[in-house]
């Protein structure tokens, strides 16, 4: 059924405290995201229960509204669209002399206030969030393009076309750093072009003439993390300068201690540090998988779920980004995506046992193709986590297939995903691995089946109570 954008989007403003409540908008694959000046002002059991509506999760004055695919860009685009014209009536009304009612000139006791309910870890992780969610777009389109090239090049077709296809799928993953620093600027106060001026530093070429420690940078080296380092230190910088220097000189001297001092910082240390702790993570995540891949394999597959239910996933992207950057691909991701098959198993063993709950199985029937496509909200808020047990046997498919593809990553044989954003089936075309693509598909479709018998298995047994038997008066 085609829903219409514009009516759920007043459904959602209506129940939020309306358009001049929300300070931002934004969007991930799934969830329309919204920061609220007065929390107080949402009506959680009516959001809920918006048909549209997936799933909502909540953390203070941020609200993650789950949509779903496809759905979400059109109703984020009314969303905005509303928003937008709620601050320009309240710039008009300012203009003529009257109180401002965007919610903006009260953000300060309401919206401060909320934020202290956070903690630090949930706030630094939803602000990374935030750095790198809209680069997911991007990330995918060039891990197919990639995924087809080296399909095309075994194949021994098209080599004509090789180069230009590298050129297309490999330019942004070189120049991500930028746009990571743009990003980063952006969602922390600073100019977006001043973090990604920054931030350029760690990926140019020339920063091989330059020695730090003995030895001579290498450029990229330090990665996403160095970028989002970087530009972070240029937007305190920034401040720090802009509320210093007579308003005349504002337009010279900021920009040019921003990119002057955070620039030298990045090249004599940030460069070298990030590169250290990047050179770690990608160090341990192939030990953890040769020693112990089976109980890697378990634990993540196991734990994603409730991430993906808190809206905290995404804030392992910096860690994906990094290890794609390193080896050409995640070892991760696989692991994780092992979650939606155990929720797609458990689903399934509850779309047979409870035969007689019609709305229910028409829920099943609707969200399993997303399920399938590694789309997982439709299935956690529409049947898993309503139902309370199951959500825990999905857990346990999950845990199982993570050990499955883990298992053979202690055997030798890793599994990793070109790109981020997919799972799933859809994460197929992206699959490679050290012993190429073939193994790499067979060993995850064999991790998805066994998420699917398990999560199936474990559900239909003990996810769901089973029918009182009749008496023997009866």
């Amino acid at each position: 059924m085609r829903i219409d954008p514009a009516s759920t989007a007043t459904a959602v403003l209506t129940l939020v405290g309306g358009p001049a409540n929300v300070t931002s908008v934004t969007h991930c694959m799934t969830r329309l995201r919204l920061t609220l000046a007065d929390p107080t002002a949402l009506d959680e059991a009516g959001l809920r229960a918006v048909p549209e509506v997936l799933g909502l999760v909540c953390d203070g004055p941020h609200c993650q509204v789950v949509l779903g695919p496809g759905v979400v860009e059109e109703v984020t685009e009314a969303v905005a669209g509303a928003v937008a014209e709620a601050e320009a009536a309240a710039a008009r009304a300012a203009e003529g002399g009257a109180e401002p009612s965007d919610g903006r000139s009260k953000q300060g006791s309401p919206q401060q206030g909320s934020s202290e309910q956070e903690t630090g870890v949930r706030t630094a992780l939803r602000r990374v969030a935030n750095v790198f969610v809209p680069l997911i777009p991007a990330l995918i389109g060039c891990g197919i393009l990639s995924g087809l090239n080296g399909l095309l090049l075994n194949a021994g077709r098209l080599s004509s076309l090789s180069p230009a296809l590298s050129a297309i799928a490999s330019a942004f993953l070189a120049l991500i750093a930028v746009f990571v620093g743009i990003n980063t600027a952006r969602e922390f106060g600073g100019t977006p072009v001043l973090g990604g001026a920054v931030a350029a530093v760690v990926v140019y070429p020339g920063v091989a003439k330059v020695t730090v420690f003995g030895a001579h940078l290498s450029p990229g080296q330090g990665g996403v993390l160095g970028a989002l380092a970087a530009a972070l230190l240029a937007t305190r910088v920034e401040k720090w300068v802009r509320g210093r220097v007579p308003g005349a000189l504002d337009v010279l001297l900021t920009p040019t201690v921003t990119v002057l001092v955070p620039g030298l910082v990045t090249l004599y240390g940030l460069m070298y540090a990030a590169g250290a702790v990047a050179t770690a993570i990608g160090t341990a995540a192939n030990w953890l998988l040769t020693t112990a891949g089976a109980a890697a394999g378990l634990v993540l597959g196991g734990l994603f779920l409730p991430l993906v239910m808190l809206g905290l996933h995404q804030a392992l992207i910096p860690i994906h980004t990094t290890l794609i950057s390193q080896q050409g691909y995640t070892v991760l991701l696989p692991l994780l995506s092992m979650a939606g098959a155990g929720q797609v198993g458990a689903s399934l063993a509850v779309y047979v046992r409870l035969r007689h709950d019609g709305e229910l199985r028409t829920t099943i029937r609707s969200a399993l193709p997303a399920g399938l496509l590694g789309v997982g909200e439709p299935l956690i808020y529409g049947v898993c986590l309503p139902l309370g047990r199951p959500f825990l046997t999905a857990c346990a498919g999950g845990a199982a297939g993570g050990a499955f593809v883990g298992f053979f990553a202690m055997l030798g044989t890793t599994v990793g995903a070109t790109a981020i954003g997919p799972s799933g089936w859809a994460l197929f075309p992206l699959l490679t691995g050290n012993r190429g693509a073939g193994a790499a598909v067979a060993v995850y479709a064999g991790g998805l089946l066994t998420g699917y018998v398990v999560g199936f298995a474990a559900t239909y047994l003990f996810g769901l109570p089973r029918a009182p038997r009749p008496s023997a008066a009866t």
